[in-house]
């Protein structure tokens, strides 16, 4: 199964990243090497140059925001995923390691912080059903301003298992290669591999049936 064109869409954000110092981040941005690897940035930081943090955050925001989106369905909630994950990120850059891929290693707080969010929307929908009240949930809906097959993607990516989903879209949303995706969601390269392949046959059987009816 080729990445698909709907999985690579990103639009920009609409809510202004919350960061823990006060910045323009095109201005700081700027002022940093752009041949600057992420080992680099993260030692400046940890010396004490919080604004190089800022380059981290121009660099990875947009794949994490287009990630939390797959996985969560909702644009409101893929931000807030988004915030959480980098203002976590910035407080444990102590425990970074420079033998490790710094986009793995901020994708292992996204993903844990994307699950997190699931299982808190999973438990608010059992309480609905439990006491017949609503509750200040959103349901998962693709953004308006996606037409096509971008929503009926997205409508099949939300009818996914949350472990099914998370597979696919880091295969093939995030093109990462499987050991990649074992350091990420601690599961072994069989699994993962089981889970792209039940995950792509239900996502194909679930378009095929959106499109003929």
């Amino acid at each position: 199964m080729a990445p698909s064109p709907a999985f690579r869409g990103n639009g920009p954000m609409t809510r202004t990243l919350r960061l823990p110092f006060d910045v323009t981040r095109p201005r700081v941005v700027a002022l940093y090497p752009s041949g600057m690897d992420d080992a680099e940035l993260v030692a400046r930081v940890l010396a004490g140059d919080r604004v190089a943090f800022t380059v981290l955050v121009d660099r990875y925001e947009g794949d994490c925001l287009r990630f939390a989106f797959r996985m969560l369905g909702n644009r409101h909630d893929a931000e807030d995923a988004l915030q959480e994950t980098f203002l976590s990120a910035y407080g444990a850059l102590g425990r970074y390691r420079e033998q490790q891929a710094f986009r793995g290693w901020l994708y292992r707080i996204l993903v844990n912080r994307c699950r997190s969010v699931g299982r808190h929307r999973q438990r608010q929908q059992r309480q609905f059903v439990a006491d017949g009240k609503p509750h200040d949930t959103e349901a998962p809906t693709p953004p308006a301003e996606d037409p096509g097959l971008r929503d009926a993607l997205q409508s099949a990516l939300d009818s996914l298992e949350p472990l099914l989903r998370e597979a696919l879209v880091l295969k093939y949303g995030e093109g990462l290669e499987y050991q990649e995706m074992t350091a990420i969601t601690g599961a072994g390269v069989s699994a993962l591999k089981m889970r792209v392949k039940r995950a792509c046959l239900r996502l194909q059987a679930l378009l095929e049936e959106a499109y003929h009816d």
